[in-house]
C-alpha cells in the first residue's frame, strides 16, 4: 500500500562526497515517486546555486524538504526549515554525515538510506534541537557542532584540500596544524558566567560528533535543550596528538585536560579565530550561540 501523496522538494548535491555518489538523488527520487509522493528535484551546477533554488522552491511551499549529500546539505536544509514545522529529511551520501549519525539513520550506506527515509515517512515526525548564531547583522542556524579553536582551523584547512576523498582527509588537515597552532586567549560567557581563559579547542555542541565520526561529546542530546561546550585546555603538540585518537573513540572524557560545561546560551570571542558550523564556515569570531529547543522537525 503506497502512501498518499505528499509535496516533496529533494535536494540533490551531485558534489558530495567529491562526486561519488551522483546517481544517488535520481534514485531517491524514483523512490519516492513510485511510493505515492509528488516529488521535485532540485540539482545545480554548484552548491551556492542549488542553495538559491532550494530556497526559492521552498518558499512557494512544501510538505517536506529532503536533502542529498553530507553535512553540507544537512545545513542547508537546517537553515530552512528551523521553526518552520516543514519536516527535514536526510539521505546520507557525503563524506561526514554527521546529523544522519547522530539521528541514528544509515550515515555509510544511501540505499539503506533511502530506505530508512522511506519508513520514518509513514511515521509522526521527530522534533530535535537547534541552534542559532548571531554574528554581526547575521543569523546562521546548525544543528550538530560550532568549532571555533583547533577543530576550526583543522576544518579551513581541510577545505582547502582535494585529497584524499574521505574522513582520512581531515585527519590528514589535523595533523598539518599540529606543527603551527598555539593556544588561544578566549571570553566564554555561558548563561551569563564569563570566563577567560586559554584554550587549544572550544566547541559548542548539539550533536555528539562532528568530522566524520569524532565524537567529541559523545554524551550529546539531539533534543535535550542544552548544548554542551567542550574544551581542551593548553597542551602540548605532544599531548594533543595523543588526545585526539582517543576523539574518535569518545574515550577522552575523562583526560585532565578536557572539560564540558552545558547551557542554553554562549558567547565566544578571541583573536585570530573563524567559526566554522557543521562543516560550513561562519566567519571571524566573536559569536553568540543559543539553542532553541524543539527548533526541527525530522523524518527519522
Amino acid at each position: 500500500m503506497t502512501a498518499a501523496p505528499r509535496r516533496l522538494l529533494v535536494a540533490v548535491n551531485p558534489a558530495a562526497s567529491f562526486g561519488r555518489n551522483r546517481s544517488v538523488g535520481p534514485a531517491v527520487v524514483e523512490r519516492l515517486v513510485r511510493a505515492g509522493y509528488d516529488v521535485s528535484m532540485l540539482r545545480e551546477a554548484n552548491f551556492e546555486l542549488l542553495r538559491r533554488e532550494t530556497e526559492a522552491a521552498f518558499a512557494k511551499g512544501t510538505d517536506g524538504l529532503v536533502v542529498v549529500g553530507g553535512d553540507g546539505m544537512a545545513s542547508l536544509g537546517v537553515n530552512l526549515v528551523a521553526q518552520t514545522r516543514v519536516p527535514l529529511g536526510i539521505v546520507a551520501a557525503g563524506t561526514g554525515n554527521d546529523l544522519a549519525r547522530g539521528l541514528g539513520l544509515p550515515y555509510d550506506d544511501p540505499a539503506a538510506a533511502t530506505d530508512a527515509l522511506v519508513a520514518a515517512l509513514e511515521r509522526p515526525t521527530r522534533a530535535i534541537d537547534a541552534g542559532v548564531i548571531r554574528h554581526g547583522e547575521l543569523r546562521t542556524w546548525f544543528a550538530g557542532v560550532v568549532s571555533t579553536g583547533f577543530d576550526a582551523v583543522v576544518n579551513e584547512r581541510a577545505n582547502r584540500m582535494t585529497r584524499p576523498r574521505g574522513p582520512s582527509r581531515y585527519t590528514l588537515a589535523l595533523v598539518g596544524e599540529l606543527a603551527t597552532f598555539r593556544p588561544r586567549t578566549y571570553a566564554i560567557t555561558i548563561d551569563g558566567v564569563r570566563r577567560e581563559q586559554k584554550a587549544m579547542l572550544v566547541s559548542v555542541a548539539n550533536n555528539s560528533s562532528l568530522g566524520g565520526g569524532m565524537r567529541i561529546v559523545p554524551h550529546a542530546d539531539l533534543a535535550d535543550g542544552l548544548l554542551d561546550v567542550f574544551i581542551v585546555h593548553p597542551l602540548s603538540r605532544a599531548g594533543l596528538l595523543a588526545v585526539f585518537p582517543k576523539v574518535f573513540r569518545g574515550e577522552h572524557v575523562d583526560h585532565p585536560a578536557v572539560e564540558f560545561v552545558r547551557g542554553s546560551r554562549i558567547t565566544i570571542a578571541a583573536d585570530d579565530i573563524v567559526a566554522y558550523a557543521d562543516g560550513e564556515r561562519i566567519g571571524p569570531l566573536p559569536i553568540d550561540v543559543e539553542v532553541v529547543p524543539g527548533a526541527l522537525s525530522v523524518f527519522a
